[in-house]
């Protein structure tokens, strides 16, 4: 869905967000079963032997459909607790992994930044974004949100992968 020239869409506002709760943000709303799966992936248990329970919020409202990822970023920008959000797009329904789309919400303001670094930034930027199996969420959520590790690391992790998908370790 194409917004006309000069008009912008109003999203929902994303209320009541634990920070440890996973984003899980639906906009393609083409294939319900498909989802459906997405979703009863999502509220499994994970970890290396499903010792942590699910902790995810799903939006699944209509006016998200056709939100592109810089809508999406938009939107939730003032979540400062918020460091990744999954994105169930038209690839999701249409892949047979349903994988969901991993968005950094973190970036360098580059009025802040030295220069030499700046440079650096533009030469080599880092991943943006990834593929990610919705069984992956909870790792790849909690993860950054500790701390524990980077975007950059799941996206590499999942760029080795042959289908560019990442998958629980």
């Amino acid at each position: 869905m194409t917004m006309p020239e000069g008009l912008e869409r109003a999203l929902p506002e994303i209320a009541g967000r634990d920070m440890f709760d996973a984003l899980v943000i639906r906009t393609d709303f083409s294939d319900d079963e498909s989802w459906n799966a997405v979703v009863g992936e999502l509220r499994l248990p994970w970890g290396p032997s499903g010792e942590f329970p699910a902790r995810v919020q799903v939006i699944d409202t209509p006016a998200w459909s056709g939100a592109a990822a810089d809508e999406v970023l938009a939107a939730v920008d003032e979540d400062e607790y918020l460091s990744v959000v999954f994105v169930a797009d038209r690839y999701t329904m249409q892949s047979p992994t349903r994988a969901l789309l991993a968005l950094t919400t973190v970036w360098e303001d580059e009025d802040d930044l030295d220069p030499v670094y700046y440079q650096e930034l533009i030469e080599s930027p880092e991943p943006r974004q990834f593929r990610t199996s919705s069984t992956a969420v909870h790792e790849v959520h909690a993860n950054l949100t500790l701390g524990n590790m980077g975007f950059a690391e799941f996206a590499a992790a999942a760029s080795a992968e042959p289908d560019q998908v990442l998958r629980p370790v």
